[in-house]
């Protein structure tokens, strides 16, 4: 359905749902660079459910982002951004929701385009990663959240969100930054494996620039970048269900996503875990904000600006 199609409306103004609200007529999905991909799945949050509702809010508040991005001196939606209908959430467990996912991504990533998935709850990450393995052979995941994620198995599942960077650790490499909560059987397996992880210390003044050290040193050409919202302060991000103490700032992140684009090619991203009734408005606004410079930084050496 386009504008053209409702003429008895004349010059009301029409909400249309999609990312930046682009209305159908501009929202080819054949000349788009990129696809927006809806994941309202929360069915293994252990704490304070609710993202199921976090993409929707996120296209909600994303119409109120101004297109010209001041540091980039672009209005990067000239690339193209597609909104896709949001996938339909499964009801038979985790591993359903993430073959969904892996056929999405793997769908829009063959037709060359970037898969930007809003979540939901982290575990629909794995899908994404098992997709985009199949194309990219030297694929690595910056991975950015408060919690380790490294658990083997968590609440009678291998797949839900607690383990969501170990199953992504046995597909290609991972870099965990921004860690400040986990169990003995991860820091365990961390040690073992030598998992590359920036731990988000309150004695350090140094975690950003460790954290783009870290990067720099692990990611390989080509990465995906998966970001749980709870990596964020809670003074700027309280609306999640696992809240930590403690975290990244707004430009701290930035500073990070800025670096890893400017050396490897990001082939995808998620932002996962907004829970929108457990914080301000605020918290949403900066979801979308995040999404629409992650599209920024993505894009900026693909030939696309």
């Amino acid at each position: 359905m386009s504008a053209s199609d409702y003429p008895w409306l004349g010059e009301v103004p029409l909400q249309w749902h999609t990312f930046l609200d682009t209305p159908p007529d501009d929202d080819d999905p054949e000349s788009a660079r990129v696809f927006v991909i809806p994941v309202p799945y929360d069915a293994t949050t252990s704490f304070k459910a609710g993202a199921r509702h976090g993409p929707a809010a996120i296209i909600d508040a994303s119409r109120h982002l101004e297109d010209y991005d001041i540091e980039l001196a672009r209005d990067i939606s000239e690339i193209g951004i597609h909104t896709t209908p949001q996938l339909q959430p499964q009801a038979d467990g985790p591993q359903s929701m993430i073959a969904s996912v892996r056929t999405a991504v793997r769908s829009a990533a063959s037709h060359g385009k970037l898969p930007a998935l809003l979540g939901g709850e982290h575990s629909i990450t794995v899908g994404a990663v098992q997709a985009l393995a199949e194309i990219h052979h030297d694929l690595s995941v910056l991975y950015i959240d408060a919690h380790a994620d490294m658990r083997d198995s968590y609440q009678g599942t291998r797949w839900g969100h607690a383990s969501v960077a170990r199953r992504i650790s046995e597909i290609c490499p991972v870099v965990l930054v921004g860690v400040r909560s986990l169990s003995i059987e991860e820091m365990q397996h961390i040690s073992a494996k030598g998992i590359p992880v920036q731990f988000w210390s309150p004695d350090s003044r140094d975690n950003l620039a460790n954290a783009i050290a870290l990067a720099s040193a692990h990611l390989t050409g080509n990465i995906y970048i998966s970001i749980d919202l709870d990596a964020l302060d809670p003074s700027i991000m309280s609306a999640v269900g696992t809240p930590e103490p403690g975290g990244m700032l707004w430009y701290e992140i930035l500073s990070l996503l800025r670096a890893v684009s400017r050396r490897s090619n990001i082939v995808g991203f998620d932002i996962v875990e907004l829970s929108p009734a457990e914080g301000p408005n605020a918290c949403t606004f900066a979801a979308a904000k995040l999404a629409y410079k992650l599209i920024g930084y993505a894009t900026q050496n693909r030939g696309d600006f």
